[in-house]
């Protein structure tokens, strides 16, 4: 049978950055785990058309929580067809219920370990509505079309995952609610082989901490040296600075860039945080540690803390440029749902909007303590234009020339998307933040289809 696999754009009318694009894993996987027999076609809409009128036997659709508005769309043109659909991924795990709705059948969680029982039961005639297995075995190899994976990205980056699960809960995250607490790992083996596989160069580790368990990231480590890669991944701040021969040999096997969680500058924000922290001083010293060693750090900041003034803006462009970080992820605090956060914003009657197209690190959907929405909004996109102008690369320039060329592309990239935020503010606030009354109350009023 033909089985067509989607990954659903947030908005098929308007397309990411390419150069900013995360590498695209849960298709492949997918593909990888089906068996021979079958005929496989993936669609990423980021990139690429769907087409409605695919003649295709079954449809498996993979989503988020921004993304679920139009997977439910799709979902509901391909049922009109008389297509069975499927649909898995973050957001359904979170939220199997509202995902029902829209489907034949959901996979909860990790799709190793169901997703040929979902194939089979299809084809006997006898697909149950759910599927979950908590805890699958990782063990078995998964083969991935890398040719495809590849000729999709910019920078021709190869995706990895080598690690699942988190052991911190942190109130903003849904992580451990999609797969766990602990930690569990693929082969040393097996991921050798995806590199070797892949016949790239370049990759990214998806995972939420590559050093989440510093042994395996250093036999890891020793294992990739010769492979001569470059790589960037996510990490532990907090460990990294602590460790710093670990820190030393992710250099030697190829690390050239780190996504680092520092969230907030608040000092009573990183207080309260249920994850390991240091304050600022030991903040700062670790960031210029892991930048000496040859190591671009991506930081990722959430404004919108309940802790959080407006003096927070301020604080953290003085703190990003004195720290002269390579490239920054600015957000807003997102409540997704699932999190500690939403339940509270939820109980306290603080949401705003609760159209999941617009949870997206990118709007407010929420009303924050200390500010309005429209400050909040309008101080995330301030602190990034100040911090994407031309003097600001150029300063920060000087503390990241172990690998300038992909600084400045880099940089460039967020440069370009700078441009599309701020237009998009333009329209939040003639259509949202200039209504008479800037409360919740009024925010509940407003039809969702003006927020573009």
């Amino acid at each position: 049978m033909k089985i067509l696999l989607i990954s659903p754009a947030a908005d098929p009318e308007k397309r990411t950055n390419k150069g900013l694009m995360m590498p695209q894993l849960a298709l492949y996987i997918l593909q990888g785990l089906t068996p021979s027999q079958h005929i496989v076609e993936t669609i990423e809409e980021e990139i690429e058309e769907v087409d409605l009128n695919s003649d295709c036997d079954l449809v498996a659709i993979s989503y988020m929580t921004a993304n679920a508005p139009r997977a439910y769309e799709l979902c509901a043109e391909f049922k009109k067809r008389g297509k069975t659909v499927i649909v898995g991924g973050v957001h359904p795990t979170i939220l199997p219920d509202e995902a029902a709705q829209h489907a034949d059948t959901v996979v909860i969680g990790e799709a190793e370990g169901v997703w040929e029982t979902v194939l089979e039961d299809f084809e006997k005639g006898r697909l149950q509505k759910q599927y979950h297995d908590p805890e699958p075995d990782l063990s078995k190899y998964v083969p991935k079309d890398y040719s495809k994976i590849i000729q999709r990205r910019l920078f021709k980056l190869v995706p990895i995952m080598t690690t699942r699960g988190c052991p911190y809960n942190c109130d903003f995250c849904c992580v451990t609610n999609v797969f766990g607490k602990k930690i569990r790992h693929i082969s040393i083996e097996n991921v050798v082989r995806d590199i070797k596989e892949s016949g790239s160069k370049n990759f990214l580790f998806l995972d939420d901490n590559i050093i989440g368990h510093p042994r395996y990231a250093r036999e890891l480590f020793e294992a990739i040296k010769p492979l001569k890669i470059k790589w960037g991944g996510q990490a532990s701040v907090t460990i990294l600075n602590r460790n710093p021969d670990l820190m030393k040999l992710a250099v030697e096997s190829g690390c050239r860039a780190l996504f680092l969680g520092v969230e907030s500058v608040s000092e009573e924000q990183m207080e309260s945080m249920q994850k390991a922290s240091e304050d600022l001083l030991e903040l700062k010293e670790a960031l210029r540690n892991i930048r000496k060693s040859g190591i671009l750090v991506h930081a990722s900041m959430v404004f919108g803390f309940d802790t959080d003034k407006k003096s927070i803006f301020d604080e953290t462009l003085k703190f990003l440029m004195k720290t002269k970080v390579a490239t920054v992820s600015f957000n807003v605090l997102t409540p997704y749902p699932g999190t500690k956060t939403y339940q509270d914003l939820k109980n306290e009657g603080r949401l705003i909007s609760t159209n999941w197209k617009y949870y997206d690190h990118n709007t407010v959907v929420y009303q924050p303590k200390n500010m309005t929405p429209e400050e909040l909004q309008a101080g995330k996109l301030y602190v990034r234009k100040k911090f994407y102008t031309r003097r600001s690369i150029f300063r920060r320039l000087w503390g990241n020339m172990h690998n300038p060329f992909i600084y400045l592309a880099m940089n460039l990239g967020h440069v370009k998307q700078t441009k599309v935020e701020a237009k998009r503010f333009a329209k939040l606030r003639a259509n949202i933040f200039d209504c008479p009354e800037n409360t919740a109350i009024t925010q509940k009023q407003v039809k969702e289809e003006t927020l573009v």
